[in-house]
């Protein structure tokens, strides 16, 4: 964890020193300061286009060491970063033209998108605030994950239509032979841990393992589980906990995907998903066939007990938040010392309830089961009642998964317990 700290902290300084030394040091052409400024906002955007594709590459480094939870905190914030410099790179390049001719800005505007360079890169720009547009929250909330994830597809043609507008218009990119060995260097790592690690990794690993549905069994009546056999699964790098980016060719478009986390540990034999039904994707998974193909991408996750700082563990579950902590609590390094909180509004909610209970009471576990609607009075993780459930909470790892607000209210008393940050896991799947 420290070292990959440190790796990324060395990567962004480094790359940002790069970048203002080739600027002062390539004399690219200036026309005025404020075109100066310009130029140099499109290498700010160049870098920050590349370090979006780095958090989006699934790079193991990355995964395992901060999870995929933050880096989509990374990513959603560079996300908007890359939109302000998107909007202020042209913006300032346009008034530098504009006051270096003496012509009126719109006049400027519509002269330099003539030239097919800078059209691209205007189409580019376009782009980036439709796509900003869809992931801003209240846009969010009215779309479908499968949606949202194809809107996202868009990013690509912004990098290729970005990349052509680079190397045709950007002189700031070509004044000299370093800056060029610099720029296509940083970009031809980038895009190659792209491919690697989103192609040509799961590509040869479902050519070995050749996923099929073995089972469908309904856990309620809009919870359903799916197990997964294949080839050589025991070579599968996979930890309870973690998740796949589960495609069902057949099933649904080749671009819709949904990030399903194990609910069994992986034994070398097979896996299995739950899922419940809030889509189109997810509600028609009773329907799969024995015996279809399955595509997955991963695993992914920082969710598991190569994690954990202590012995001592607590699981909190909401919900169908609980896929992944019954599939930690199956881990065979889980031990004895563990407290089970499974948040549901009612008992009928509890899915994997009684495997639940079996793993409990095979590993000796105390397992709550919290119901009720939350109010004033029922107020399950409230730091209070949290310590009155688990008195030693502080000298416990905890690990986390359900709705947002859940995650949210248990995460802000954990703060208030004290409970130091480095033994506090969460799993939000707010996927990158």
């Amino acid at each position: 964890m420290i070292l990959a700290r440190a790796a990324v902290a060395a990567f962004l300084v480094v790359n940002l020193a790069a970048v203002h030394v080739l600027f002062l040091f390539g004399r690219p052409a200036a026309y005025n300061l404020i075109g100066a400024a310009g130029r140099l906002l499109g290498l700010y955007l160049a870098f920050a286009l590349a370090v979006q594709v780095l958090l989006i590459s699934r790079l193991p480094l990355l995964d395992r060491a901060f999870g995929m939870d933050r880096l989509t905190r990374w990513h959603r914030r560079t996300g908007f970063a890359v939109f302000w410099l998107a909007l202020l790179h042209p913006a300032w390049v346009i008034l530098g033209f504009a006051r270096h001719g003496r012509d009126p800005v719109p006049a400027t505007a519509l002269a330099l998108g003539r030239q097919w360079p800078v059209l691209l890169g205007m189409i580019a720009v376009a782009l980036i605030v439709l796509v900003v547009a869809l992931s801003i929250g209240a846009a969010r909330r009215r779309l479908s994950y499968e949606t949202w994830h194809a809107a996202h597809m868009l990013l690509y043609a912004v990098l290729v239509l970005g990349l052509i507008h680079q190397y045709y218009e950007g002189t700031a990119f070509t004044t000299n032979l370093a800056s060029r060995l610099y720029w296509w260097g940083l970009w031809a790592f980038v895009l190659g841990t792209l491919l690697v690690n989103r192609l040509v990794v799961p590509l040869v690993r479902n050519n070995r393992h050749r996923l099929r549905v073995a089972a469908v069994v309904p856990e309620s009546d809009d919870v359903v589980s799916v197990h997964v056999t294949g080839r050589d699964l025991h070579r599968l790098p996979v930890s309870a906990g973690q998740f796949f980016l589960w495609r069902f060719p057949g099933h649904n478009r080749w671009w819709q995907v949904n990030p399903f986390s194990l609910s069994a540990a992986p034994n070398g034999r097979s896996l299995r998903l739950t899922a419940k039904a809030v889509g189109g994707t997810t509600a028609g998974l009773r329907e799969l066939p024995v015996g279809a193909r399955v595509f997955a991408e991963g695993p992914y996750g920082a969710f598991t007990l190569d994690r954990r700082a202590r012995t001592a563990t607590l699981l909190i579950a909401g919900g169908i938040g609980v896929t992944p902590i019954r599939s930690l609590l199956e881990d065979p390094r889980i031990g004895d010392d563990v407290i089970v909180l499974y948040r549901v509004r009612g008992g009928s909610d509890a899915v994997l309830l009684g495997e639940l209970r079996n793993l409990a009471a095979a590993n000796g576990a105390r397992l709550h089961l919290l119901t009720g609607r939350t109010g004033h009075t029922n107020q399950p993780f409230h730091p209070d009642r949290l310590r009155a459930m688990v008195p030693d909470i502080t000298d416990r790892d905890v690990y986390v998964c359900g709705p947002g607000p859940l995650t949210d209210a248990v995460l802000a008393s954990l703060r208030r317990l004290k409970v130091p940050a480095r033994q506090v896991h969460a799993e939000l799947f707010r996927l990158a």
